[in-house]
């Protein structure tokens, strides 16, 4: 179940609640039971802990710089290649 974070706009009491998503949302203030109690927005604050896949595969890691060494095949005459040939075909 969640944790929601709800402030009172008349006497400014703050109080978090452990509500399920379905359950109808409360606007009476437990402090001094005005129908002021309203949900605040707020960040979720959790904490994945272990080796998951952001420690393993992303983190710490600097984009690859793009290569020169590796040659084109992107010609003029292989993009203007009828439709009926294919790569690596003896016309080009």
């Amino acid at each position: 179940m969640p944790i929601y974070d709800f402030h009172c706009t008349s006497c400014g009491h703050k109080l978090e609640l452990l509500r399920k998503i379905s359950d109808k949302s409360t606007s009476t203030c437990p402090n001094c039971n005005q129908d002021t109690f309203n949900k605040m927005l707020s960040a979720p604050s959790f904490q994945l802990s272990g080796s998951g896949w952001y420690a393993t595969d992303f983190k710490d890691k600097s984009p690859k710089p793009a290569s020169s060494t590796v040659a084109s095949d992107t010609s003029a005459s292989t993009l203007d290649a009828p439709a009926a040939c294919k790569t690596g075909c003896a016309c080009h």
